[in-house]
């Protein structure tokens, strides 16, 4: 059984704090300054195309290995009953609180949030302290939908060479992004960027991921050229961080600033995960650096620092009477931290963990008598 990767969790940790440093930034003001530094702090949303790659990765590998090696693929139901456990519980803790705190919904509106359909009602208002939701849905989605798409592609894949069939299979699914993206941009749907497919690329990337790593394990090619693929990632990231992606505030980008910035964010999204997902070795610096116990218990506490850092902002500077785009950024930054991460650590451990737990205890046969006991499985991403 799969082990958790300590460097994909420093990666997640990373990825959450870019969330939380953009939403320092943008609430302060900082982020619309002129300079690099806060064209850099911006983009920063790329942590939500790793988050979707990863999850690509981690969930689809699975099922990759059913088709490619002929081993017994996961169980639809209880795979959706892990993901609502993994999910839910946290998210209804924090999504509650701030409704009841900030919202002023009857109860159609706030069931709406409750089920994570939020992105389906564009026209509604987004509560205080709940806009880092709108990539919940679009997970949700994915979820019920991948044992749907690993079906596909395991019958796709069964006629021939079967990892390449699966490769050009997934290629389908970054197809439907670039469309998607196409038709949002040119007939004024920007609601589409909310959904599933304007985000598929991501995921896709992550997909095919999953089927190298069974297919080809370890990338000696991968390995060598990991501190120049992490250099290129960090230019193309800078390269990002300019209009050529599109403006930092509200204003709809063009259609060549669309297809720039999805093109840009997947490839660095790939180019930093590759050396991790595609050639992981302990004992190098990439992999002490990521993979220290420091930033890899930040990853496995990730999802609820995602879930409380934008109300715990949204609290501060109600509370400090900061006006909008106006507040210190270093005291918003500092307190913050520390508050979203002590409130993480709790709903980690009481919640998350405990959900899972009670999953996997309700979901264990129980063996017969004289039997071994079970291999655990590995952790949830």
């Amino acid at each position: 059984m799969r082990s958790r990767d300590a460097a994909l969790d420093g990666i997640r940790a990373i990825a959450a704090l870019g969330v939380w440093l953009l939403h320092v930034g943008s609430n302060t003001g900082v982020m619309y300054r002129e300079g690099m530094v806060p064209w850099m702090i911006s983009r920063l949303g790329i942590a939500v195309p790793i988050f979707f790659l990863l999850s690509g990765l981690l969930l689809y590998r699975p099922w990759a290995r059913a088709v490619i090696e002929d081993t017994p693929r996961p169980r639809p139901l209880r795979y959706l009953w892990r993901r609502v456990l993994r999910v839910m519980p946290a998210y209804w803790l924090v999504a509650g609180l701030a409704l009841w705190a900030w919202s002023s919904f009857d109860w159609t509106g706030r069931l709406k949030w409750m089920l994570l359909a939020q992105n389906f009602f564009p026209g509604d208002p987004v509560p205080d302290g709940l806009y880092q939701m709108w990539t919940l849905p679009i997970e949700m989605s994915f979820y019920v939908l991948l044992p749907v798409l690993a079906w596909v592609l395991h019958r796709w894949a069964r006629g021939g060479n079967r990892p390449v069939r699966l490769l050009a299979g997934i290629a389908v699914l970054a197809g439907v992004s670039l469309v998607t993206v196409t038709v949002a941009r040119l007939f004024e749907q920007p609601q589409l960027a909310l959904l599933l497919p304007y985000h598929l690329m991501f995921f896709a990337c992550g997909m095919a991921m999953a089927v190298l790593s069974v297919w080809i394990g370890h990338s000696r090619v991968v390995d060598s050229l990991a501190p120049q693929l992490l250099v290129l990632a960090a230019l193309l990231y800078a390269l990002l961080s300019t209009e050529l992606a599109g403006p930092r505030t509200l204003t709809l980008p063009t259609l060549s600033q669309s297809l720039w910035r999805l093109s840009l964010e997947a490839a660095v999204a790939v180019l930093l995960v590759a050396p991790f997902a595609l050639a992981s070795r302990p004992g190098s610096l990439r992999n002490r650096v990521l993979g220290n116990p420091v930033s890899a218990y930040l990853g496995r506490i990730s999802y609820s620092f995602f879930l409380w850092h934008a109300p715990v902002i949204t609290l501060q500077l109600k509370l400090t009477g900061a006006q909008p785009f106006q507040g210190d950024f270093l005291s918003v930054a500092v307190v913050s931290f520390v508050v979203t991460m002590v409130l993480s650590v709790g709903t980690h451990h009481l919640v998350e963990v405990g959900a899972l737990k009670l999953g996997r205890h309700r979901s264990a046969p129980v063996p017969p008598p004289g039997a071994p006991a079970p291999v655990p499985a590995a952790p949830a991403p």
